[in-house]
């Protein structure tokens, strides 16, 4: 029995510190000082935040460490010309349908471009859909006209458009943020 005690907290003090090295990995890297939005220049689509005057807010250049299956929080944005999104996506300076099934990464998972144009596969509400990465959720600024006078983003953020969501079978009126894993998708 003591044998099995010993292994038991050997086990427990391992998988601790491994959470504990995975959440020191990725800190904030800076802050950002809120400023007051012109006047109707933040879109406020699907409950978008604007920035609040003197609010700090973190900025990372970083996202947690992925995994097979990723944990994550699902946004909802808007990738079409006017939406919430603010401009073109950065992959392929287009804007995207609503009914396309894209997604914009935390600037860490988004990693220097390199994840433009792959399909990734998001698991949420029992289901499963894959969708195309056209863009980075930018973790490092915000609170400026680039930014739509948004909120830098989370670092740990898949930001999906309403064709994700229906994909879900999320209903409209829930959707906005959900907690979800996401993974590469492997051909």
């Amino acid at each position: 029995m003591a044998f099995f005690m010993r292994q038991l907290i050997v086990a427990v003090l391992i998988i601790l510190s491994v959470a504990a090295a995975d959440a020191q990995k990725c800190k904030p890297s800076g802050k950002i000082r809120g400023t007051k939005p012109p006047k109707d220049k933040c879109n406020k689509e699907n409950n978008s935040e604007c920035c609040k005057p003197g609010k700090i807010y973190d900025t990372y250049e970083c996202s947690p460490p992925r995994r097979r299956r990723t944990k994550a929080v699902l946004t909802l944005n808007s990738f079409e010309k006017g939406g919430d999104g603010g401009g073109k996506s950065e992959c392929d300076d287009r804007f995207h349908s609503d009914k396309s099934k894209v997604v914009a990464l935390s600037t860490g998972w988004f990693d220097h471009l390199r994840r433009c144009n792959k399909t990734v596969t998001i698991e949420g509400n029992g289901r499963r859909v894959t969708a195309k990465v056209v863009d980075e959720c930018d973790s490092t600024a915000g609170c400026d006209s680039n930014h739509d006078y948004q909120p830098p983003c989370r670092n740990n953020i898949v930001d999906a458009s309403p064709a994700v969501w229906e994909a879900l079978g999320v209903p409209e009126k829930d959707r906005g943020l959900m907690e979800v894993f996401w993974s590469d998708r492997r051909h």
